[in-house]
Parts: structure tokens; sequence; C-alpha cells
């Protein structure tokens, strides 16, 4: 079996971070994978400030801050993390010692307007601000990049991502006051890789929609073809209300080239939060499919990776913040397209002649 990276390399040294927020997102996947990989915590804060002295007394963190003032009266010798809903994102970065290096949770805003503002800020304060589009990172889609960049595939004529889960929307309550749900919070990171891979699509064609059996969510199922000209076919399926059972629950990715083909399952989305292994598959054109052993899985490896890459940007040690807000932007335009491509009406069938 070839080899194949599935791993950031881990910066020389490390810079503590403080972490802007104290939800769900933190304690899941922030804290446990700083944890593991050894990257220290210097302190947290978020407007629920019993909620903020909590999460530090249950992790080992030296400092609940008392106001946001505070957490960032140390300047520029800390990583900032900021873990908020996109809304608040904005107001937060104003705040940000100028030069600093951020990793702001996604989305980059709840729209493109949003997303433009972050930047400007980012840009005006001279923020090394990274997004954490963290799929990326995670070691399966490593592993599918190398493959890429190695020509194992060829060239490619496929990618086709294909969901049909029973998503638990009732551990997202935030989410029922947004206009914006499954694009902009869920299918996001599959646009964002996707993009990261073969570039911006040259037009989409989608249309996302809600379901009775999840009647509090905006929109839980989408349609989304992405124009790369009459090469590369791209489209994803995405039901969240499969609510008959695991048999034919399915999460995969699947890349098709003229030289081998890859088919990865991710996990994390299959009877969520408890979720099942992630799995990637090649097969090399004439060849039988062979399972590669995965390091790792997206949660918790890929905030690991994410996590690493903006350690060593802001040491030096890496060129390049691989999530930057200057590339980040791109994954929002296309997000921005594929709600407006939600609106353009339909082509009506053509009439049937009369006799």
């Amino acid at each position: 079996m070839m080899t194949l990276k599935q791993k950031w390399a881990k910066p020389s040294k490390v810079t503590p971070i403080i972490i802007i927020g104290a939800g769900g997102i933190v304690t899941d996947a922030h804290l446990p994978a700083y944890k593991q990989s050894g990257f220290p915590v210097h302190g947290i804060f978020d407007l629920d400030q019993e909620r903020a002295r909590s999460v530090a007394n249950e992790w080992g963190i030296e400092n609940s801050f008392k106001s946001l003032d505070e957490a960032v009266a140390s300047g520029g010798q800390y990583i900032y993390d900021v873990a908020l809903p996109p809304a608040a994102i904005s107001s937060v970065l104003e705040k940000i010692p100028v030069g600093a290096t951020v990793l702001i949770q996604k989305p980059m805003g709840a729209n493109f307007a949003q997303a433009s503002h972050i930047l400007a800020i980012s840009r005006e304060r001279k923020l090394n601000a990274a997004i954490n589009f963290q799929l990326r990172f995670s070691p399966q889609m490593l592993a599918v990049r190398d493959a890429i960049e190695q020509n194992l595939l060829g060239d490619l004529l496929e990618i086709e991502v294909h969901l049909n889960v029973n998503t638990p929307w009732h551990l997202f309550p935030f989410l029922k006051s947004m206009e914006r749900v499954e694009i902009a919070v869920h299918s996001i990171h599959y646009l964002d890789l996707i993009r990261s891979l073969v570039g911006a699509p040259k037009g989409v064609f989608a249309r996302t929609m809600g379901d009775p059996r999840s009647e509090d969510m905006a929109q839980t199922r989408t349609t989304a073809m992405l124009d790369y000209g009459d090469k590369l076919r791209c489209v994803l399926s995405i039901n969240h209300n499969h609510n008959f059972g695991s048999k034919f629950q399915d999460c995969k990715f699947r890349f098709e080239g003229t030289r081998g083909a890859m088919v990865t399952q991710i996990g994390v989305n299959l009877n969520y939060p408890e979720g099942e292994p992630d799995e990637l598959w090649f097969a090399e054109l004439g060849g039988p499919w062979e399972e590669v052993t995965l390091q790792g899985s997206w949660f918790v490896d890929a905030f690991i990776g994410v996590m690493s890459n903006v350690q060593r940007f802001h040491n030096g040690e890496d060129k390049a913040l691989v999530t930057s807000v200057e590339d980040c932007i791109e994954t929002m335009a296309l997000v921005e397209a594929c709600f407006e491509a939600n609106h353009v009406p339909s082509h009506k069938l053509p009439k049937i002649p009369t006799i």
C-alpha cells in the first residue's frame, strides 16, 4: 500500500492559547485536541462567566477572564482561538491585538457580507487570521490530497458527496433562529474541501430546503452541482432526515479519476454524536479495492492539524496559513453562490404540442 500523508507536522515550539467562547465545540473538540497534542491553554473567556469558570476548572485552565478586555490585555504573545457564533466574530476581532495570530471558528460569518467585514477587519488590524475549516486537516482528507498530488488518481473525473443520515438537530438549538442552516454550517465543510482541492467552480446549481421532520430548521436537505466544465462532474446530495434506522445511512466522498479512485467514510456523522470510524479505500484502475489504515479521525485529529498549522505559521515554520481569511473568503463566495442559486426559478418543461 502506498504511503500517504495523514498528519500535519507539529510545531517545534508552542505558543499558549487564549480561547474566546466556551461552547460545545470548545469542550467537544478544541480542548480535547489541545490536550492530546500538548498545546497549552492560558485562559478562556465567555459572556457566561459561570460556564467559563466551569470549563476552566474541568480542563485545568489557569485563567477564567471576567471580560474580553481582560482576555486580550496580554497582547500578541498568545494565539487567540475565537470560537463564537458567526454574528459575534467581527466585534471580537476589533479588540484582538493588532498583528496577533487568530484561529476563527467556521463559518466566516453568517453570509458573504459578514465574511467580507471579517476580512476587512483582519486586514486593517494586520491579523494573521485563519478560519477553522478543519476537515481539510483530517487524516483521510490529507491522504486524499496527497494521493491527488502524487497523481495516483490521474485526471479527476468525479467528486461526489453523498450523505443520508438522521442528524439530531435538537442538540443545536441555536440554529433554530438562523435563516441559513444546512449549507452554512454543515455542507460548507464539503464545499471548502472541494474548492481547496480543485479550485473554485465556474458556477453552481443548488437547491437547499427544509423538511417537515425537522420543522424547526430552515434547511436540512441540499442538492448541489458545481460546474467545472465538461471533464469533472462534482455533485453533493445531502439529507439529514433519514429516520429509518442505520442500514442505509451513509456519509461518503467518492473521488474518481483516470488512474484510480478513492472512497471515504466520514464516521462522525453516522449515529451522531457517538459516530463510527472514518474509512478510506483506494483502487487502482483494474485493481482491487484496498483499505488505507487511518491514523486518527476528523474529530479530534483535524483540530490538532489546523492548530498545528496556525502554531507553525506563528513561529515561522510554515510559509502559508492554509485556511487564511484571504483563502476562505473564496469558500464564503461559493456558499453565497449556492444560496443565490437556490432562489433562481427552475426552467420549466417545454410545452407538449397539441394535435
